[in-house]
């Protein structure tokens, strides 16, 4: 089977991942989960595999094959998955969940090599782009980065006390991180280098995003420069496009029915996806703000999405 250049996957409360041609909107396989529900998706950097977040496990499914059976499976989280993610080169993943710790899996080798205890249930976690520190954000409001090198955590935040932080996104080329929480308010900082090679966070902006919650926050990837935008999906039905210099409002996508739980951009950030809890996903044009494709064939909330329409890394 012929790689497709483009790589789309949803997945729902009705316990399926769906792949789709992104430019028809046609569904062209279906992958069912009937164990848990699926909490995030993500793409490896080679495109070749899916990792599927669940409860309380992560499931690797190969993209290319028509196999309905897992590859891997990750079994060490005791709660919901609720983050998962992968080194640039692939070689490791990390994950967090609600039993409150971050985890670091070597995909070559079964079992976890290693765990952070965040002492909450972790809502979201990102790699920074030096690939040595993991940022994370947890239901009681922390933030902590984790210093993979030196093994510990090297940097704790409580933007807001007792207020869930419920994602987190660092800017490609490292200098800023925003943390969007229950309150519909997101918190950026600019990331210093300190003396050491500690990341030191120097507060910049508090943007009033939403009113209700933020489910979803996302900086735009490198290919959109020089333009810098924040999106932020939330459960007032809405994505917002905020642009970064300044924070100012750029667009509003207005088009789904009920929450937003998730986005993704293309890599060149020319377009945006989104998944709802109207059961569908949307491709959207950042140019014009329009929605110029739904995807539609789940029948229940769909609560994640992944894309990966970019060059495979190159093989060192």
């Amino acid at each position: 089977m012929s790689q497709p250049t483009v790589i789309l996957a949803t997945a729902s409360y009705d316990h399926t991942i769906r792949f789709w041609e992104a430019k028809s909107g046609r569904c062209y396989r279906t992958i069912q989960y009937p164990d848990s529900q699926v909490n995030r998706l993500e793409i490896t950097p080679d495109k070749r595999y899916l990792a599927a977040a669940g409860n309380p496990h992560i499931r690797l499914f190969d993209v290319n094959s028509n196999s309905p059976q897992p590859v891997m499976s990750y079994d060490s989280h005791t709660n919901n998955v609720m983050a998962v993610g992968f080194q640039c080169d692939g070689n490791w993943m990390y994950s967090g969940s609600e039993d409150g710790t971050v985890k670091i899996w070597d995909l070559r080798a079964p079992g976890c090599q290693r765990e952070y205890e965040s002492r909450a249930a972790v809502n979201t976690v990102v790699l920074h782009p030096n690939q040595t520190e993991l940022i994370s954000g947890d239901q009681n409001g922390n933030i902590r980065v984790w210093d993979l090198t030196a093994n510990s955590c090297s940097c704790e935040l409580v933007p807001e006390v007792d207020t869930a932080v419920r994602s987190l996104t660092v800017m490609w080329d490292g200098s800023l991180v925003v943390a969007a929480n229950n309150h519909g308010t997101c918190y950026v900082w600019r990331l210093l280098r300190g003396t050491q090679t500690m990341t030191n966070f120097e507060p910049l902006h508090k943007l009033q995003a939403h009113t209700g919650y933020i489910l979803k926050c996302l900086l735009s990837p490198e290919f959109c420069e020089p333009h810098r935008y924040l999106a932020t999906a939330s459960s007032d039905h809405t994505v917002k496009i905020w642009n970064v210099d300044g924070f100012t409002l750029e667009k509003t996508l207005i088009g789904h029915q009920r929450w937003v739980w998730d986005c993704v951009f293309s890599v060149d950030g020319a377009y945006l996806i989104t998944a709802s809890s109207d059961t569908t996903a949307r491709l959207w044009s950042m140019s014009t703000g329009e929605d110029i494709k739904v995807y539609q064939g789940h029948h229940k909330a769909t609560i994640c999405c992944a894309l990966h329409d970019g060059a495979e890394p190159a093989t060192s």
